[in-house]
């Protein structure tokens, strides 16, 4: 896929990442994309308060659906949008579906697991490692989230 299409998908993960913010939830959105068709095979967002799971990040939620959708737990090839950096259990779960390629926005210095902290996908232990492209709209997915957690404090 092109730079123009990552930011359109990117978009996309950025209108899922509104939807978690209005329901009171982190904003951060997720959308999983067939890179040889294009086509969106699952979207979601945050919901580990709405849902009472605290596993319920966007990267797992939409996964989840994929999952269910390809009746196989590997996902293999799929290109993952997500506009925060994945924490160290999505990165793992990503690992485990052996996702294609990840393509975030805003880095994560504090939960991040893919840049900072444990890098997970430079580990030995890591099954599969996908490619990783940061920065797609990275201004605007931190702001979405700094405004936010401003408004909560």
């Amino acid at each position: 896929m092109d730079a123009a299409f990552d930011l359109e998908m990117m978009r996309r993960a950025m209108a899922q990442a509104q939807a978690a913010a209005d329901a009171g939830e982190a904003p951060i959105g997720a959308v999983l994309v067939d890179p040889a068709s294009g086509e969106v095979v699952a979207e979601a967002h945050n919901q580990p308060i709405g849902l009472h799971d605290p596993t319920a990040h966007a990267e797992i939620l939409a996964l989840r659906a994929a999952a269910v959708k390809a009746a196989n737990y590997r996902l293999t090839g799929l290109t993952l949008y997500v506009t925060l950096e994945p924490c160290a259990m999505c990165a793992g779960a990503i690992s485990h579906a052996r996702i294609g390629r990840v393509v975030y926005g805003a880095p994560d210095e504090k939960g991040g697991a893919v840049a900072h902290g444990p890098k997970f996908f430079e580990q030995p232990t890591c099954h599969s490692r996908p490619s990783v492209t940061s920065g797609v709209l990275a201004e605007e997915s931190s702001a979405l989230l700094k405004g936010f957690f401003r408004a909560r404090r």
